[in-house]
């Protein structure tokens, strides 16, 4: 039998048994479990070590959401929410009960939202010491002594040593995480990704928020000046999110999970940052670096033979190697994570293709629109000397987990603008200039954040600015610091007529991309697509 605050905890959750039960933990015994329980190794920083196994990410096409009279009209069903039947999901539920009878579990209790008003508040068990520690660097920490044995707002079992059987359990492998916004639960078996606890809340957070706070959920990270004027970023992967969001003279309000609410400005979801860190250096991102300390964890890297150093070069496991630290361990973290509504934000894109302008100004109809998009491209593979940029979009720069329709996140985007008419939103390419990759260069990161810099001090408010034909968003004649020829795409490319093809290429992908969503979308949010058909020197 459990414990009488163990028995408080874990009685809803239908488990009564267990070989111990680790409550709420330091983080140094943690890591002391860890290392008894081989489930990890120091680094020479002092840094927790972890492997996940056979996933080393998420597993988009396992990710299921119970489908029942609460979510069946509100989800937006599909690839992204595939529906799980409620019954199926009990039965999971206490098959993983009963698994979890002689291990020793670690259970902590957290929230998610840095706002006590919209807190979400959390009881996750877990089978590993590591996840457990996890879970304490990314969520948000209850004060020191503070009464925790709250009922939790939702609740994770993570069970990775747990494998559904598909043919009896309804699930498509032997890994899932599921939803369950009725019982307030999310089941984890088969997968010792760790990511799958962090956005599966965020998962819970993109539907609870719009849906019944009428706040905004966003994917993105956040800084605030010194004068409190607060700026995020969206972006794909390889755009530079983290690069151009880490500023050493500004104050870094979250790096992933934001929400934006009605009337009391935005607020960081975590209490730590999951960064990438393939190739990390000193020198690039020295923050990061600096964070990877005791209580820190790093996943799927690998040591510089012969010692305990981690070669951040290795890409023998996955290219996605991570570390997961408390957002404390970031000097110019602040917190509480909470600041006031946006004065800019920022959509970043590596546009592959070269078509873009460096940077370029939106209105509410184009915000919208590319906010919908999502876009980015990425390289393609050299064959035989031949290299074609392919084109990502992924709506609202985050579409594998938003269990609303597009439209809906979209929408609130301009609400958002109405409401606060000194916003600004950008568009910044951070990707090729002169021609498409293959024949053009990268924009320099030093043009890009002179760029960024000028927009968050106010320097393009009385700049002139031009409407770009194709894509119709507002493109400055100059900005302080970088040279005016390079503003303007179609002047950096040596053939203007290519310069319209690609251009008019692009136009149509952005068409046909956001031809899944036309129907769903109002004529405000339709106003902000490209013109195909337009030559660029028109």
């Amino acid at each position: 039998m459990l414990d009488t605050a163990a028995n408080a905890r874990l009685a809803p959750l239908g488990i009564s048994t267990a070989a111990q039960v680790h409550l709420n933990l330091s983080p140094a015994a943690l890591v002391e479990e860890a290392l008894r329980r081989n489930e990890g190794t120091l680094t020479d920083t002092g840094a927790l070590m972890a492997d996940t196994g056979v996933f080393t990410g998420r597993s988009p096409k396992d990710r299921f959401v119970v489908k029942d009279a609460n979510t069946a009209d509100s989800v937006w069903w599909g690839d992204i929410n595939i529906p799980f039947d409620a019954d199926k999901f009990d039965q999971l539920h206490q098959k993983m009960v009963k698994y979890l009878e002689d291990k020793e579990i670690f259970v902590r209790d957290a929230y998610a939202g840095a706002n006590p008003d919209y807190e979400l508040k959390l009881r996750v068990v877990n089978e590993m010491a590591w996840h457990n520690l996890f879970c304490y660097n990314m969520f948000l920490r209850p004060a020191e002594g503070a009464d925790t044995s709250w009922t939790p707002d939702f609740s994770i079992i993570c069970a990775p040593g747990f494998e559904a059987d598909p043919a009896v359990d309804g699930t498509r492998q032997k890994n899932f995480a599921i939803i369950n916004f009725t019982k307030k639960m999310i089941l984890i078996g088969g997968t010792a990704y760790a990511g799958e606890m962090k956005k599966g809340i965020f998962g819970v957070l993109n539907y609870l928020l719009p849906h019944e706070h009428n706040t905004l959920s966003m994917h993105c990270s956040a800084n605030v000046g010194a004068d409190g004027d607060t700026a995020v970023f969206f972006g794909l992967s390889g755009t530079g999110k983290t690069t151009l969001s880490a500023d050493p003279n500004r104050g870094l309000i979250g790096d992933d999970e934001h929400g934006w609410t009605p009337d009391a400005g935005i607020f960081n979801f975590e209490g730590g940052c999951y960064a990438k860190v393939i190739d990390l250096s000193q020198e690039k991102e020295p923050q990061i670096w600096d964070a990877i300390r005791f209580g820190s964890i790093v996943e799927n890297t690998r040591f510089i033979e012969g010692t305990h150093t981690v070669d951040y070069a290795n890409k023998s496991v996955t290219e996605n190697t991570r570390t997961a630290y408390p957002i404390n361990y970031i000097d110019n973290a602040i917190e509480p994570s909470v600041a006031d509504a946006p004065k800019n934000i920022f959509f970043l894109t590596a546009d592959a293709f070269g078509v873009l302008p460096p940077i370029s100004k939106l209105d509410k109809s184009h915000a919208m629109y590319h906010f919908m998009s999502g876009y980015t491209a990425k390289v393609a593979g050299t064959e035989m000397g031949i290299t074609e940029p392919q084109t990502t979009f992924s709506a609202c720069f985050g579409a594998v987990f938003l269990p609303l329709h597009p439209t809906k996140y979209a929408e609130m985007l301009g609400q958002k603008m109405d409401e606060n008419p000194d916003v600004n939103v950008w568009l910044v390419n951070t990707g090729w200039t002169g021609g498409s990759y293959g024949t053009g260069s990268r924009m320099k990161l030093s043009y890009t954040r002179a760029m960024i810099t000028a927009a968050l001090n106010g320097e393009l408010t009385n700049v002139e600015f031009t409407k770009h034909p194709i894509f119709g968003v507002e493109v400055p004649v100059s900005v302080p610091g970088v040279p005016t020829e390079i503003l303007d795409p179609r002047n950096t490319w040596s053939s203007k007529e290519e310069y319209d093809k690609t251009a008019s290429s692009l136009a149509e992908k952005f068409v046909n991309n956001f031809g899944k969503y036309a129907d769903y979308a109002n004529e405000e949010i339709l106003a902000g697509a490209p013109k195909a058909q337009v030559a660029a020197g028109a």
